[in-house]
């Protein structure tokens, strides 16, 4: 058996040059969830190591993506409540995790237990046939695989309880020594819920404002460029005046008409030409020329051409009629 200060064939000499190389134990930084919450400030990073009595450690088959949700389940049916602290390492196809019941932290609440640093992955982690130990405020804890079942078993009690039974075990050993492991803090599902929950609301939050900001500064630009744009409404106005007046006025001239004007002129020349025995052969509107022609008698006919220069004799008819020919 060797002395509770080595590990195998080393001495204390090799320890202590092995632990002068290694720097101090890593601690842990703020997640993504503390950044959500807005909590970075208050995150505690210096934990203080701390051995609960009621610690327990077992293994879990590893489905990739759900580590936290099988190693929650599989300690809560350990400790026998929904409330529990658990850490946890992957190795192969198996999850190595030590848990406790959240309320033995009452008295604990910003620690870590030292013997978490000594899972497989962790920093003070040699091999599985080496007994890891560490001891505080009378109170001793070992960690081991079974060689037999290979299966990881931990003991918590008194130090003249542990250490005895440790002594009598044919092992190599390490004592943990908290100052020089990396921090492993420990894991509460029911606390990180709950921060997630206020990171997500205060998102919701800065999103609402920023929308109201966005909007303010919108209506502001609107407002100034108002101000800034000046309209010439008597031109306006004046050139809608005058868009309206012509389109009256065209309205007027596609509603006007000469067609009643040329139907009383029609009838005056029928008058006439009746008083007279003649009739009306011809009348043509071309544009604003109109042309008519008629047959009279011979004595009619001299009369109209001496009154209306514009209209002429063209032929002669049957018996003492003639065409004439008007224009106007």
């Amino acid at each position: 058996m060797m002395s509770m200060t080595g590990r195998g064939n080393m001495d204390e000499t090799g320890l202590k040059q092995e632990q002068e190389q290694r720097s101090s134990g890593a601690k842990p930084s703020a997640g993504m969830a503390d950044m959500m919450a807005g909590e970075t400030k208050e995150f505690i990073a210096d934990l203080s190591p701390y051995l609960p009595q009621d610690l327990i450690g077992g293994s879990v088959p590893h489905i990739p993506g759900n580590e936290d949700e099988t190693v929650w389940n599989a300690a809560s049916q350990a400790c026998g409540t929904e409330k529990v602290h658990y850490t946890y390492s992957v190795e192969g196809k198996k999850i190595w995790y030590l848990a406790c019941p959240s309320s033995a932290f009452a008295s604990n609440p910003n620690s870590w237990c030292p013997l978490a640093a000594a899972l497989p992955g962790k920093s003070e982690h040699w091999d599985k046939e080496t007994v890891y130990l560490y001891e505080q405020e009378g109170i001793a804890s070992a960690l081991r695989w079974d060689p037999e079942t290979h299966r990881m078993q931990i003991y918590v009690g008194a130090s003249r309880t542990i250490l005895p039974r440790v002594q009598s075990m044919d092992a190599n050993f390490v004592t943990i020594n908290p100052s020089v492991a990396d921090i492993v803090p420990w894991k509460n599902k029911t606390l990180r819920t709950e921060k997630l929950s206020r990171g997500i609301v205060r998102m919701l939050i800065f999103s609402g404002l920023f929308v109201n900001i966005l909007a303010a500064l919108i209506l502001l630009v609107n407002l100034v460029s108002i101000g800034y744009v000046k309209s010439d409404l008597s031109e306006i106005k004046k050139q809608s005046n005058q868009a309206a007046s012509d389109l009256l006025k065209n309205a007027a001239n596609v509603m006007q008409s000469d067609t009643i004007r040329h139907m009383v002129r029609i009838q005056k020349l029928l008058d006439s030409l009746a008083l007279s025995n003649g009739y009306l052969v011809r009348y043509e509107v071309h544009g604003r020329q109109v042309e008519w022609e008629a047959i009279v008698p011979q004595a009619f006919a001299d009369n109209v051409t001496k009154a209306n220069n514009g209209s002429k004799v063209i032929r002669r008819e049957e018996g003492d009629q003639v065409r004439i020919l008007g224009k106007r």
